[in-house]
């Protein structure tokens, strides 16, 4: 299988995460959306990464479709079986997916000419993963992992939430969400989170959380112009 997209998409690395932490054989390729002649238009008539090529000339778009068919795909599901906890998983997925469309259109609103930028459509954005953040506070556990005591698709997609929001939006949330600050500096030193990382991004520092971090692994049970990159999805 080959996973097309690019390196710093968010939609594209829920994907890359999940690929690793599985050890799945996808390769990853990167392609441009947005230049001309683009071949990702061949592989999906809407133009969007990332796409995922599961045999020859055989394609599935949409980042929220991909995540489901390479989290069932080898038999090993990382998503909760029983019923509490599966939905509990769903609440949390929608919830970073939201978070990463409101952190994409803020950065689209930032990067267009200064004379036609809308303030306000920034400062909506930002309202919304302002209480998204702070719904997430209000939810978490304090525990190692999101949703139970396994690693699941709740962690990679408020992860990768969080980490691009860092990247695209860089500001103090930790400060007023500490529990998920913590969880947040655990999860993402996994070596899924690291080796996907988009380049030239370092993450900011958190050694404050770090001894939180280390009590919860104690305690758990388990241990100017639109970039090309920044290609939306659902």
């Amino acid at each position: 299988m080959k996973l097309y997209g690019s390196a710093t998409s968010p939609y594209v690395r829920k994907a890359r995460v999940l690929i690793e932490e599985k050890g799945l054989p996808v390769e990853f390729v990167i392609e441009d959306p947005w230049a001309e002649n683009t071949p990702v238009a061949l592989k999906n008539p809407l133009g969007k990464v990332p796409v995922l090529e599961i045999a020859d000339n055989d394609f599935i778009f949409e980042s929220v479709l991909i995540v489901h068919f390479l989290d069932h795909v080898d038999g090993r599901s990382l998503t909760p079986r029983d019923p509490v906890g599966y939905w509990e998983a769903q609440r949390w997925q929608a919830l970073g997916n939201g978070m990463i469309d409101a952190a994409i259109q803020r950065v689209f609103e930032t990067r267009r000419p200064a004379a036609f930028q809308m303030p306000e459509k920034m400062q909506r954005e930002e309202a919304r993963i302002q209480r998204a953040v702070k719904l997430a506070e209000t939810n978490c556990k304090g525990n190692e992992f999101l949703v139970g005591t396994r690693f699941s698709l709740a962690d990679i997609m408020m992860g990768v939430a969080l980490q691009y929001i860092d990247f695209r939006y860089s500001h103090d949330w930790r400060s007023q969400a500490p529990k998920l600050a913590a969880w947040h500096a655990g999860v993402t030193s996994r070596a899924s989170f690291t080796k996907t990382l988009p380049p030239d991004f370092t993450p900011p520092q958190t050694a404050a959380v770090a001894p939180v971090v280390a009590a919860l692994a104690l305690a758990s049970v388990e241990p100017a112009t639109v970039a090309p990159q920044e290609e939306p999805s659902a």
